[in-house]
């Protein structure tokens, strides 16, 4: 399926963005990143903070592409839409969602049950996502990119 097809299926909207938009969304990742790295968090709020920062770069991406993802299983579509966005490997697509499964799980039912590995983890994927998301904004989109 293609994303034009997520679109009509309702699975994503379609938007027009800024680079102003992009470059927000890319300096959350930045600033989430950082605090990730935050001596003394828990696991399970590091790994919060650096899901929320591969989501934003996943989602910069989708609205460089001309899509938001609707309401119904956000998270799951902007996750699945990095293999048509930033070309992402199925094999790092699932990793990422098995995080998003270990964060709501982390955060909503049992918390406390994510490790430090499994934050570090986190961290390391979510600079992959950043560094794919950039470099992928700079050759089909440069355009949209600040500076």
């Amino acid at each position: 399926m293609s994303l034009h097809d997520w679109l009509e299926n309702g699975w994503l909207l379609e938007q027009r963005t800024s680079a102003q938009e992009i470059s927000d969304l890319l300096k959350a990742v930045e600033r989430d990143l950082a605090d990730a790295r935050t001596p003394g968090l828990s696991a399970d709020w590091k790994l919060n903070i650096a899901y929320n920062a591969a989501l934003q770069a996943a989602t910069a991406a989708l609205a460089a592409a001309g899509y938001r993802a609707s309401r119904e299983q956000h998270h799951y579509r902007i996750i699945h839409s990095l293999a048509h966005t930033v070309g992402l490997e199925e094999s790092l697509i699932a990793r990422f969602d098995r995080f998003r499964v270990k964060r709501n799980l982390g955060t909503y039912e049992r918390p406390g049950t994510i490790s430090d590995h499994e934050a570090s983890e986190m961290i390391e994927l979510a600079e992959e996502l950043r560094d794919r998301a950039k470099a992928w904004l700079k050759k089909n989109h440069r355009d949209l990119l600040k500076g």
